[in-house]
């Protein structure tokens, strides 16, 4: 072993030393170049150069301003960001924040503002709280970018006039009629061309139209106005560079105290939350492309609040504009096929390059040609996207709020009312409780909905007290918050009602939930039903309202799956729910009764579901011993109990919950008739909700289910044409556009015909399962491709069975006259599925030839 050492030492030396003249190994190399993100870099360079110019213009500030925020935002943010595929540089987001500040401190005094707003980023992108930007409302931010919106294009509707905008916006509209009396017909034309291309230029028909797309709109509109002014010989006021000799860059701030820390913590937040957000929307386009998620990661957001602050550190230094992500062009970045943030950075070499270089032909541009670009974009940040999305949920009262306050008063005072009014909002949401009350069939209904918190206790205890002593009443909670006061209100009144010989029953939102029945002693209901006080084992979640477990037992003496006896411990009343210890449940709402309740001697409370009619006879009264258990039907009036109470319950609920929202479009599809686009053939198995694994509602699929999911090939249905009558009435009838054969983890029919045996009586199922004799001889056959998952083999030969299966299906379904003639005619799809119920995913059977492999379906595809 010793003779080995040296060898070892002597094989190490060369190691150490081979990487001498170069880098060392250790250190990771950067991406390099490629032609995807150098065409990209062009692309977002031609859009940024014009935006650029046309932004500080609108701020006031000197044009080469624009320039030197545009390349400090490709340079700086594009190495340090989080975000490689977000562009930043001046936004037009900032144009109102920067121009009031120019108005107000000056220029240098705002590249001051600009360096410490910076400084501030650096110190909240170490302290890591760049998500608690993201908790502003989005109502929030779509009304301060309108709100901007509005502010800037009402300014550069002036410059576009022929004249010169004010720094308010009271202020231009007062003026608009006095400058629209006396327009320069020149600089309206030239603006008026401008607006034009960039509207006609991204919507150029054919081949032709989508080779000069290529070109950005912005670039093609300022270099198409430009253009015609110099060969109309317009005399227009046009872009003035002047020297970098003489180029403004930071100053000492100067003013009052409060004022400039005011203006810095806006800078602040506007530069922060937009550049935020636009990294979590980069990151939305990002996923929409699986080839190039693949490569580029989720954006790091305090390493993009680092970045962000380093920028503006050195923007505002240099002279240049306040810098944050811009959306324009981190979307053309995307688009044009950028895979690394070298992208980013090249544009912004490409952007100091123009300005050295190309300030002779820059100076062309007439400035009405930048301010209609401007305009333009000012007023397509009033988005009606957003507007009706603020609107669906109810928030266009904190948009409008904002807008019109970043409009009037500035984007700080704005975007205080907005915060305000939002806060607002959500108070007023949490204490708008609505309590009705209406006697039905001598039953009292009082429906709460809504959080119940002591605000709503009055209002409860007044509807409450309208239902008479001794009165039979059922209270829904529809709600997910109940504090301790509600609580004990609903107790004590409930308790009161049970004295006077009355009966309550309390449920949750979800039809059949038990909320607080009382019970007796060895776990029987004061009305003689049997219970227990122990429900560790109920499974019932929120969450999962169509869940198969109500928390029922059998009332017939029978024992559950654990064994216990009807009664006994382990079992719970059906829909009851009477945990040891007794508390409001702040998710579900659910009251239930304190442990001294039971075995306490007390009027009945008798089950009763929403909607259930009254029991005949006279109510009993007395204590759990020497009450009867009322003698019970299962004849689905909802009168029963076990599984006929249950359908009665589900359908109830239907009928009180679902039935209005759905009444609208069921109408339409009775008027209509049924148009489904897919025939979906799949398991008889009930853990198999075909909506829900499809997303799919009335009308979308035409649904074909038996035990095995297996489709009998022609002329073998030994007597069941039922699954052929089903494939040619969809094919042939409602001329569906695919059909789909899906199988699942655990299949029964699968396990029987692994396990078949030759001896066993001939049944109905037996026969049937015969159809999936094929199968099996597919699976057994070896010279045939092996159906596996992606990424894994079949974990046993159930699965592999299932697997095989729906592969051997859809060659009986090729099979059938309609299902050919339609593939013939190129009119229908067919597809294969699996789906685990264990883990809760789908499977797609890929198309790719001999290679039956059964590919994941995950979000990316989704969005795809």
């Amino acid at each position: 072993m010793s003779a080995c050492t040296p060898t070892r030492h002597d094989d190490a030396n060369p190691k150490e030393h081979s990487h001498e003249p170069h880098s060392p190994p250790a250190r990771p190399r950067g991406p390099r170049l490629t032609g995807a993100d150098a065409s990209a870099s062009i692309a977002v360079f031609l859009i940024a150069l014009p935006l650029s110019l046309g932004i500080a213009l609108a701020t006031g500030a000197p044009l080469q301003a624009g320039l030197v925020a545009a390349a400090v935002g490709g340079v700086v943010v594009g190495r340090l960001g989080g975000a490689p595929l977000q562009v930043s540089g001046p936004a037009a987001g900032l144009t109102v924040v920067t121009a009031e500040l120019i108005q107000r401190y000056g220029w240098r005094t705002t590249c001051a503002i600009t360096v410490l707003a910076g400084l501030a980023q650096l110190g909240l992108g170490l302290l890591r709280v760049a998500r608690t930007a993201l908790a502003v409302s989005p109502a929030i931010v779509h009304g301060m970018l309108a709100g901007i919106g509005v502010t800037i294009a009402v300014a550069q509707l002036h410059i576009v006039l022929g004249g010169t905008p004010h720094s308010s916006v009271l202020l231009n509209l007062r003026d608009l009629p006095a400058q629209l009396a006396q327009v320069q017909t020149a600089s309206l034309a030239v603006s008026a061309l401008t607006l034009a291309l960039l509207l006609a230029w991204p919507r150029l028909p054919g081949r032709g139209g989508r080779l000069l797309r290529a070109m950005p709109a912005p670039l093609v509109a300022v270099t198409g106005a430009t253009a015609c002014a110099a060969l109309l010989g317009f005399s227009l006021p046009k872009v003035d560079l002047p020297s970098w000799s003489s180029h403004a860059l930071a100053g000492l701030p100067e003013g009052p105290v409060l004022g400039l820390i005011a203006a810095v913590l806006t800078i602040t937040l506007v530069c922060s939350v937009q550049s935020l957000l636009g990294a979590v929307a980069v990151d939305k386009l990002i996923a929409a492309r699986p080839e190039l998620s693949a490569r580029v990661g989720r954006a790091d957001l305090d390493r993009e609040l680092l970045g962000q602050g380093a920028a503006n550190v050195v923007s505002g230094a240099l002279g240049g504009l306040p810098v944050a992500g811009v959306a324009v062009r981190s979307t053309a970045n995307v688009n044009a096929g950028a895979v690394s943030r070298n992208s980013t950075m090249l544009h912004g070499v490409l952007v100091v390059i123009a300005a050295l270089l190309m300030v002779p032909v820059l100076e062309l541009i007439p400035l009405a040609s930048l301010a209609a670009l401007v305009m333009a974009v000012g007023i397509q940040m009033v988005s009606l996207h957003h507007i009706r999305t603020v609107t669906r949920h109810r928030e266009v009262l904190v948009y409008a709020v904002t807008t019109l306050g970043v409009v009037f008063l500035g984007v700080l005072e704005g975007v205080t009312l907005g915060i305000g009014m939002a806060v607002g909002v959500a108070l007023h949401r949490l204490t708008r409780t609505r309590i009705t009350h209406h006697e039905e069939e001598g039953v009292h209904h009082v429906r709460v909905r809504g959080q119940l918190t002591f605000l709503a206790v009055p209002r409860l205890s007044r509807t409450l007290h309208l239902v008479p002593q001794g009165a039979r009443a059922v209270v829904e909670l529809d709600g997910s918050f109940m504090d301790h006061a509600a609580y004990e209100a609903l107790q004590d009144w409930q308790n009161t009602q049970a004295a006077h010989g009355g009966t309550v029953e309390l449920v949750g939102r979800r039809t059949g939930v038990r909320i607080g029945e009382p019970t007796g002693p060895a776990g029987f209901h004061l009305d003689g039903r049997p219970g227990a006080p122990d429900t560790s084992g109920c499974r019932c979640h929120p969450w999962t309202p169509w869940r198969n477990h109500q928390c029922a037992i059998p009332e017939t003496g029978t024992s559950d799956r654990a064994g216990s006896p009807a009664g006994g411990p382990g079992t719970t009343d059906e829909a009851t729910h009477t945990p040891e210890d007794t508390k409001p449940s702040a998710l579900t709402g659910r009251l239930v009764t304190p442990s001294a309740a039971v075995g306490t001697p007390t009027a009945p409370t008798t089950a009763l579901a929403p909607g259930d009619p009254p029991a005949d006879g006279p109510e009993t009264t007395g204590t759990a011993s020497s009450t009867a258990p009322a003698p019970t039907t299962a004849t689905g009036t909802g009168t029963g109990t076990g599984t006929g109470r249950q359908l009665a319950r589900g359908i109830s609920a239907f009928q009180r919950n679902t039935a209005p929202l759905v009444r609208g479009e069921l109408a339409r599809l009775a008027r209509e008739g049924q148009q489904p686009s897919q025939l979906f053939l799949t398991c008889a198995d009930s853990r198999l909700v075909t909506s829900m694994i499809t997303s799919s509602g009335p009308g979308d699929l035409f649904v074909v289910r038996n035990v095995g999911n297996l489709v009998p090939p022609p002329g073998e249905e030994s007597g069941d044409d039922s699954v052929a009558a089903a494939i040619e009435y969809g094919v042939d009838v409602l001329r569906v556009r695919s059909i789909t054969v899906c199988g699942h983890s655990g299949c029964g029919a699968m396990q029987a015909l692994l396990a078949s045996d030759q001896d066993t009586v001939e049944t109905p199922l037996r026969r049937w399962l015969r159809h999936g004799g094929p199968s099996v001889a597919r699976m057994a056959d070896g010279s045939r491709p092996t159906a596996r998952l992606a990424g894994r083999a079949a974990a046993d030969a159930v699965e592999q069975l299932c697997l095989t299966n729906v592969i051997q299906q859809l060659e009986h379904l090729r099979a059938h006259d309609s299902v050919s003639r339609a593939l013939r005619a190129g009119e229908l799809e067919l597809h294969g599925m699996y789906f685990h119920v264990g883990e809760a995913q789908a499977y797609l059977l890929a198309d790719d030839g001999e290679d039956k492999v059964f590919d994941h379906v995950g979000v990316a595809d989704l969005s795809a």
